[in-house]
């Protein structure tokens, strides 16, 4: 597998950070991990008086400072999709495209001033601005009315900030081999030495993320950051078809993209023209607006749903569009471009100011990318794993509890990449949206891809998101939960690192410390279980937990991972072999390792021990 090299002048602009400050003594542990202490400032960790008195999220378990910053650029060619129109004008338009990046930051992110030179270090809002227009969005994809939710949202989560600064600079730096969940938040300001052959300063691979129903850029901003927090570049998009509450399409004020060039291709009011914005809210299926519920005898409103992937995948094809533009040194450009700064809707004031465009220039991998997604959005990564030939690089992809309805079974373009499927618990007893997770898993691996199927016991449809981690108590005596949200999280994230340590090169990987819980060598299940399988009415809301108040209530203290997760698909023996792998061990030391010994990880312990079913995997006959 071949990566996009880094351009040979980035790497000698970019020193390393234990080079930063001249004539000052290091000083390194035994692994050869370097201090920063001494020759950079210490990263202030993200947490103000804020996160005291609201609802806050927590802090990134890895190797990295955490930067965030976002983007919103017209694209190459407006247009619509479909002829599905509301009132005499379409409904799903393409004009721009907005994402937010969470990334690796440098040494001393949070400390002194920020990269603008500012007094102070500026971390985003989780609920998205105007918070005013994205609580509207809320109140009308709830149905409650707006004041209510307004208050909701003011008593609990308006003042709530992400754990990432803004506009950080990127890391320039190799970490030390322990992440902050064993080494502290002072591994942050650690670094450790670059591997043979590699230069002084890493390139990051890249995640594409794809949000759900009701979501946003921000509503993810957990995983994503993890993910940023362990070496990966995360695009977290916000898509405008009409899937999320609320998002403002800004229209620029001259140039390409000006309303003017629209003209004939877009449907705008005047209202809209005046204020310089479109307002996008969740669209209800005409005559079915609960076609997202699993007793919805209508089912899915097919048409609907295959024109917001279309428009999806335009948004993702022009996001990589603009990637390239910032890995050849073009961010300056975008930068211009950029619609989300001071003047602008739901913009902050600092824009993109302080971002050191150059440092961009090489700095991430173009092939090997990992597409993942969440409910609609994991629909929409397996639309886009169907046609790699659209999205060169994308290599792999990860689906989070995915809404498999929309999903055309059968399709004549298939997934021919490695697959991690990770669902909910709640969502596993939705009988018809298992099956589609199983064909969809068998899709890939009838094409010879390693595929991996498995729930995280206890979890709810929104554990995957930070719904669970702002709003534990709504979660637990309402939908049910048993899980504790942040277990929840690093469950998934480090069943994902694991995934991502096995199928990518070892080169791109090489950044990668997520902890090894041997969650993929857990045993494959004989059979589903049904122990909180809920009343049919609340199928895929909520669990049914009686006589579990104990365990809701207490917090993990650790324990064995087979206790946590049920597997139901896995690679057989001769799937291992094929892709060069082994198992190893026995018993609870049981695991997967690379024939030539060159992965990251040689031994992924078997927290369950015991043997592989014959064809790895189940069959959903326990439920219903």
């Amino acid at each position: 597998m071949s990566t996009q090299p880094a351009h040979r002048e980035s790497q000698h602009e970019v020193n390393s950070p234990t080079r930063q400050t001249g004539g000052t003594n290091k000083t390194s542990d035994v692994r050869g991990n370097v201090s920063a202490s001494d020759t950079h400032p210490q990263g202030r960790p993200p947490v103000n008086f804020r996160d005291k008195i609201y609802p806050s999220l927590p802090r990134y378990s890895g190797v990295y400072s955490v930067g965030v910053l976002d983007i919103e650029v017209p694209v190459s060619s407006p247009r619509t999709f479909s002829s599905i129109s509301r009132k005499g004008r379409h409904l799903l338009e393409l004009e721009t495209v907005l994402f937010s990046i969470y990334y690796p930051s440098a040494l001393g992110s949070g400390s002194g001033r920020d990269s603008a030179g500012r007094g102070r270090w500026n971390r985003g809002n989780w609920l998205s601005r105007p918070r005013k227009e994205t609580s509207e969005g809320y109140a009308r994809f709830a149905g409650i009315p707006r004041w209510l939710m307004m208050g909701w949202f003011l008593c609990t989560t308006w003042f709530t900030l992400i754990p990432a600064h803004r506009n950080a600079q990127l890391a320039r730096h190799w970490p030390p081999e322990k992440n902050a969940r064993h080494a502290g938040y002072e591994t942050k300001s650690q670094t450790g030495p670059p591997p043979e052959g590699e230069g002084e300063s890493p390139v990051f691979p890249l995640l594409i993320f794809s949000h759900g129903l009701g979501g946003t850029r921000t509503a993810y901003s957990s995983i994503c950051g993890e993910f940023a927090s362990y070496g990966f570049i995360v695009i977290a998009m916000e898509h405008r078809d009409g899937s999320g509450p609320r998002t403002l399409v800004n229209h620029t004020k001259d140039g390409r993209g000006n309303i003017r060039s629209h003209d004939g291709k877009l449907d705008h009011t005047e209202k809209e023209r005046k204020r310089g914005y479109d307002r996008v809210d969740y669209i209800f299926p005409k005559d079915n607006p609960m076609d997202t519920a699993p007793n919805n005898d209508k089912g899915v409103d097919e048409e609907l749903r295959r024109a917001q992937l279309e428009l999806r995948k335009a948004e993702i094809k022009e996001l990589k569009g603009i990637l390239e533009k910032i890995w050849r040194g073009e961010g300056d450009n975008i930068a211009k471009m950029n619609l989300r700064q001071k003047g602008f809707a739901g913009a902050s004031t600092r824009g993109l100011k302080g971002i050191d465009w150059p440092a961009w220039k090489g700095r991430f991998h173009l092939e090997q990318i990992t597409m993942l997604g969440h409910s609609f959005g994991a629909a929409t990564a397996v639309e886009v794993l169907r046609h790699r030939e659209d999205f060169p690089g994308i290599s792999q992809g990860i689906i989070y509890d995915i809404w498999g309805a929309p999903v055309r079974l059968k399709d004549e373009l298939q997934i021919e990449a490695p697959l991690l499927a990770i669902n909910s618990e709640a969502f596993m007893y939705w009988e018809k949206n298992f099956d589609v997770v199983s064909q969809i898993v068998d899709e890939a691996r009838s094409n010879g891809a390693l595929c991996w199927m498995m729930t995280v016991q206890g979890t709810i449809h929104i554990s995957q998101s930070d719904f669970h981690l702002l709003y534990p108590r709504t979660c637990r005596h309402l939908l049910r939960a048993t899980v504790h949200p942040k277990r929840a999280i690093t469950l998934n994230i480090n069943a994902s690192l694991e995934f991502l340590k096995l199928v990518m090169p070892e080169r791109i990987s090489k950044m990668n410390r997520g902890d090894d819980e041997g969650i993929l060598s857990v045993t494959v299940l004989d059979e589903l279980p049904t122990d909180r399988m809920p009343d049919q009415k609340w199928i895929a809301m909520s669990l049914k937990a009686p006589h579990d108040l104990v365990r809701r209530a207490r917090k993990y203290k650790g324990g064995a991972v087979d206790k946590e997760v049920w597997m139901h698909v896995a690679p057989t023996d001769s799937e291992l072999e094929s892709w060069g792998f082994e198992r190893v061990g026995e018993g609870d030391k049981k695991g997967l390792r690379k024939k030539d010994g060159q992965g990251r990880v040689d031994v992924l312990p078997n927290a369950a021990g015991g043997d592989e079913k014959s064809d790895g995997r189940v069959v959903n006959d326990a439920v219903g």
